[in-house]
């Protein structure tokens, strides 16, 4: 049972994400199942209270940068370019395996997209991916130990 809350809360952390755990829940032994969905609840809980909490951060941040001059990291530079040319669905569809989830979801949201299109998104992106992960893993892990 610990095992899967490591999974759970790596999959909440920011730059974790489900891209390195749940590959590794599954390379470790625990069921690919359980693994693919509980990395996903851990992500969406957290991209959730980033979507829900969105207003009160921003909020938060302008009064913590007032009077300071904003630099764009690469990470926000890249966003802005994968929202320019494929708007939000590309934006967190990507966004797992180029900026993460967090990132993607805040970017959307800073650039004009609402909650419930955000949370839409999120969700069909974290979910296939997490499927894409936990099979590719599983297969590839499977293969590996069939060789041995």
């Amino acid at each position: 049972m610990w095992e899967y809350f490591l999974v759970f809360l790596g999959a909440a952390i920011p730059w974790l994400e489900m891209a390195l755990v749940i590959p590794l829940g599954i390379v470790s032994g625990l069921n690919p199942l359980w693994v693919v969905i509980i990395g996903f609840i851990g992500n969406m809980v957290t991209v959730m209270a980033l979507i829900i909490g969105y207003d009160r951060f921003r909020s938060w941040l302008a009064k913590r940068n007032e009077g300071k001059e904003e630099k764009e990291s690469k990470r926000s530079e890249r966003a802005k370019r994968i929202w320019n040319k494929y708007g939000l669905p590309g934006m967190l569809m990507l966004g797992p395996i180029l900026i993460g989830t967090h990132i993607a979801a805040f970017i959307g949201m800073t650039l004009g997209a609402s909650k419930k299109q955000t949370t839409i998104w999120s969700v069909i992106s974290i979910a296939l991916w997490a499927l894409v992960f936990g099979i590719l893993t599983a297969l590839g892990f499977d293969f590996f130990v069939r060789e041995i």
